[in-house]
């Protein structure tokens, strides 16, 4: 029993340790920006690349990815056979059944010929190369969990399918055809997408769906895009109650039109965000999800249509009168206004207590890097 009892308090005490050296920014980066503060100004990143897995926050903050494994390069661009890929490729790496912590030899554009389908435990790492991945079918997380997804350029992303692709050492088997998203999350955990520039893909940049949950969407610079972000599969569809996704320090920037999400059921914490560009509504939701907005600079644009950041979908007022849906500290600019629902009782946002918001004044320098970063190796990232 009590070895029991110290091993798991082994890891809780670690993890304490872990926030409270990020409470304490002890990088001093000062950026004001939490993850950020917990390794960019480490001139040694490229040697600790890991320590990146210790810094998510939100409901991902558990995602791990391919901490606890060994270091995969991938010095491919090819993706020939999504049935027998190469090794040295990406959809090698992700595959395989081990963590992996997966980086590039060098810049590189991929264009995949089928679903990247991801294996659990995986950390695609985009740090020190510029990598682009376009063209064809994107990123599949799929009833895995424990994912990190940081500094990759996804833009461009067309329908896949109706062909073999493998998702493991063991198994491959037929897909039907692919939404066209750029990162699509299908019942999965853990996961964590950071610092990625995304744009124009066929159906979302990135989608959560079919119960997927625990999840931190930060510090994405997203464009160019109509439906941007689908959290929850259809109203009928009750496992995604139990979504839980944190939407932090993201740039919604030009080009953008909608979904910025649009959320069902679930809990979503929408926390110091830069909103300045939608054409329809940054913010919707049907099937009674809750909504907690603290933080966020919406600067509306010039189209008088266009002022409402809300969207409450698919009922009548007398129904989405009684959603929670709430904004907290948010700053509205140039007529920006959100219409808030429900009785709006404290214990409905006590899920998003983990995530401190900052003072909305600060969203423009905690976002300021949003996005793939250029990270250049032996100085600061």
């Amino acid at each position: 029993m009590a070895a029991q009892w110290a091993s798991s308090l082994v890891p809780n005490t670690v993890r304490a340790i872990n926030v409270s050296r990020r409470n304490l920014k002890y990088l001093s980066c000062a950026t004001g920006n939490p993850i950020d503060d917990c390794w960019r100004c480490d001139p040694n990143w490229e040697k600790n690349r890991r320590r990146l897995a210790d810094c998510a926050i939100g409901f991902g903050k558990n995602a791990i990815g391919g901490r606890d494994g060994k270091l995969y390069v991938v010095t491919d661009s090819s993706d020939d056979d999504p049935v027998n890929p190469k090794p040295g490729t990406l959809r090698h790496a992700v595959i395989q059944d081990e963590p992996l912590w997966i980086v590039f030899a060098r810049d590189m554009t991929i264009q995949l010929k089928e679903e990247l389908i991801m294996n659990s435990f995986k950390t695609i790492d985009g740090r020190g190369a510029s990598v682009h991945i376009t063209g064809g079918p994107c990123i599949t997380i799929q009833f895995v969990t424990n994912i990190i997804i940081h500094g990759l350029h996804i833009h461009d992303c067309k329908q896949g399918g109706n062909a073999m692709v493998r998702d493991s050492p063991r198994h491959y088997g037929w897909r039907t055809t692919s939404d066209g998203d750029g990162v699509s999350i299908f019942g999965g955990s853990h996961i964590w997408v950071d610092h990625n520039s995304l744009s124009n893909c066929k159906d979302g940049l990135i989608d959560a769906i079919y119960g997927s949950t625990a999840i931190t969407i930060s510090n994405n610079h997203m464009t160019h895009h109509d439906k941007v972000m689908l959290l929850g599969h259809s109203d009928s569809y009750m496992k995604d109650k139990n979504m839980q996704v944190t939407i932090a320090f993201n740039h919604f920037g030009k080009g953008l039109i909608q979904r910025m999400p649009r959320c069902r059921h679930g809990y979503f914490h929408v926390v110091n965000n830069d909103y300045t560009h939608w054409e329809m509504y940054a913010i919707g939701g049907s099937a009674n999800p809750t909504i907690n907005s603290q933080g966020n600079r919406f600067t509306a644009p010039n189209d008088i249509f266009s002022k409402e950041v809300t969207k409450h979908e698919d009922a009548p007022e007398s129904e989405w009168k009684n959603w929670n849906w709430r904004s907290e500290g948010d700053l509205m600019v140039n007529g920006a206004f959100f219409t808030r629902s429900g009785a709006g009782a404290s214990s409905s946002y006590a899920k998003a207590s983990s995530l401190g918001a900052r003072p909305s004044s600060h969203v423009a320098t905690i976002t300021t890097n949003a996005g793939a970063l250029n990270c250049k190796k032996g100085s600061r990232c």
